[in-house]
């Protein structure tokens, strides 16, 4: 397995609402009668995203109220501090806001990142392993908080033969697929098992994508 390059995330915007109105709370998802504050960041990488977002409920008493990518990801983006992501973070305290925010600062800078997959990056994976989920990706999975699960993305075909290549082998299961396109035109799946598996899948998915990038068709 040769070593990828990390494609590292860039935060574009990190803002805090501390009395939000109910009208906006009920627009974003969350509930004027549990949350009153609300933290919001934008990324340049959607996948990333959402595991720091998932971490943020670990590390402090909040809820995930929204979470979307944008169509055609960063490279489209509709404005300067747009990105690929907005996800926002929600409490009935400002100091529970602001550990989730620097939960989710601190996965997006020492954690989670895509990688290079090939040498000039216009490939990149997503073979990333949670060894202990959340309450936000372990509701959208159908799985309990603190089960591993094993994050995967990549291109179409890639993605495709990858997820076959990760699925035979270890010991996983498909917790959920993302068939190609999603917002960003990738595809992706959630792999549940012990953390070695996942592991384990990870890795194969991330040699797959590699191999499929420098044979990209059959002989």
């Amino acid at each position: 397995m040769p070593v990828l390059e990390p494609l590292l995330p860039k935060i574009l915007s990190v803002k805090r609402i501390p009395g939000a109105d109910p009208a906006l709370l009920r627009a974003y998802g969350a509930d004027p009668e549990r949350h009153t504050s609300l933290g919001l960041v934008t990324v340049d990488q959607d996948d990333p995203t959402y595991v720091a977002l998932d971490e943020a409920t670990k590390h402090a008493r909040v809820d995930v109220v929204y979470a979307r990518s944008f169509y055609a990801g960063s490279r489209h983006a509709s404005g300067a501090l747009s990105g690929e992501i907005l996800g926002v973070i929600a409490s009935d305290d400002p100091e529970e806001i602001e550990s989730g925010l620097a939960a989710i600062i601190q996965t997006l800078e020492h954690d989670a990142c895509f990688y290079a997959a090939n040498d000039d990056g216009s490939i990149a994976v997503f073979p990333h392993v949670i060894a202990s989920l959340g309450t936000y990706l372990s509701a959208i999975a159908g799985v309990s908080p603190g089960e591993s699960m094993a994050y995967l993305v990549a291109p179409p075909m890639e993605a495709t033969v990858a997820l076959d290549f990760a699925l035979k082998a270890a010991d996983v299961r498909l917790l959920k697929a993302f068939p190609p396109p999603t917002e960003t035109n990738f595809a992706a799946a959630y792999l549940g098992g012990s953390l070695e598996a996942c592991e384990a899948a990870a890795m194969a998915f991330a040699e797959a994508v590699v191999a499929v990038g420098r044979e990209p068709r059959d002989r």
